[in-house]
């Protein structure tokens, strides 16, 4: 076992877990170097999934898996870059640029997430950036998702400071702001908006007290050395964000990225792995890219520290596994979703 790896498995004090999730410790590192992220990708595949899964356990309950969904509220017409985004003005693909949804159009889409057992309901806008004029509207579907008892996320683009602070002063529990990639390899995706832009995002997030949902995309024809330089940024931030994304990389047809090489399965689990071990307390979801994924991955995602997914039959604008897929593989697993907040979840 290498030095880096045995610190983050065998020399922190495991806190007891409280109803809901782990409790945060701070004791985690957020000094990580690339060079020791790369040799935990390196690791033989049995004894980095061992690491992982032990880790995992003793801060989780390792057969329970928080679900999300994730609903468009606002559909293309993005004026980003971003070369894998269907929803960008500047592609042509299928999707076309729709309105803002009405509330009881979100309503709805909430209840059925709720009965079909998600605790968590995420709001998608295809914007650089809110406008003051949408936060009032974006403020009534984080109310009226959230008395129904669901967590509320939201990721709108990049946010300020007073942006932040009026979306949880209106009860947004979560926002989501990913890095995608690494630094390095984040202008060969993008090129309207910085990585600077996105982290100081992330910044005014976390300072009006919410909290953090970051990830990246993998598949895009990085290096392993951009997989580590993504989960090194996530993991060197003063706090570890909530939830941990990990995309794959949807092929879309009329985008930069349409004919992408497919990236190895055995490496998309060692990224979920690494993403344990790195962020021991983050809840680190399955995200775009599972209806590609067959059972046996996602079996050996969960194995390798994953405990949250995106349900329902789309995210955003791309296909979804359906709920009734999620119920019978998590039957076959032997996994059952998250109960809501403040229900008892016993630890095993």
């Amino acid at each position: 076992m290498t030095s880096s790896s045995s610190t983050s498995v065998e020399t922190v004090a495991a806190p007891a877990l409280a109803k809901g999730g782990a409790v945060r410790d701070p004791a985690f590192r957020h000094d990580w170097q690339r060079a020791e992220i790369l040799a935990l990708f390196a690791r033989p595949f049995n004894d980095l999934l061992f690491e992982a899964h032990s880790l995992h356990r003793r801060h989780f309950d390792p057969n329970r898996v928080q679900i999300s969904t994730l609903l468009s509220v606002k559909t293309g017409g993005c004026p980003e870059d971003c070369k894998y985004c269907a929803q960008s003005a500047r592609y042509d693909t299928e999707i076309g640029a729709e309105k803002l949804l009405a509330l009881q159009e979100v309503v709805r889409e909430a209840r059925k997430a709720k009965e079909a057992g998600a605790t968590r309901f995420c709001m998608g806008a295809a914007w650089r950036n809110p406008k003051e004029r949408d936060l009032p509207h974006i403020l009534e579907m984080v109310q009226a998702v959230k008395a129904m008892g669901l967590e509320t996320c939201a990721t709108l683009g990049m946010v300020t400071s007073e942006q932040a602070a009026a979306l949880k002063e209106g009860g947004l529990d979560y926002y989501n702001h990913n890095v995608d990639t690494s630094e390095e390899f984040y202008s060969e995706i993008i090129t309207t908006r910085t990585y600077q832009d996105r982290l100081d995002t992330l910044a005014n997030v976390r300072a009006a007290g919410m909290k953090v949902c970051a990830g990246g995309i993998v598949g895009m024809g990085e290096a392993r050395a951009d997989r580590a330089g993504m989960l090194m940024t996530l993991a060197n931030l003063p706090e570890h964000p909530e939830s941990v994304p990990i995309n794959l990389l949807i092929q879309v047809p009329g985008t930069p990225m349409a004919d992408t090489e497919a990236l190895d399965p055995v490496e998309f689990v060692r990224t979920v792995a690494v993403a344990r071990i790195l962020m021991p307390q983050s809840m680190v979801r399955l995200s775009a890219g599972r209806e590609h994924m067959t059972d046996e991955m996602q079996a050996l995602c969960f194995f390798a520290g994953a405990n949250s997914i995106f349900q329902g039959e789309k995210l955003l604008t791309a296909g979804n596994p359906e709920a009734t897929a999620d119920r019978a593989l998590f039957d076959r697993l032997g996994l059952k979703g998250e109960e809501p907040v403040g229900a008892a979840q016993p630890h095993r």
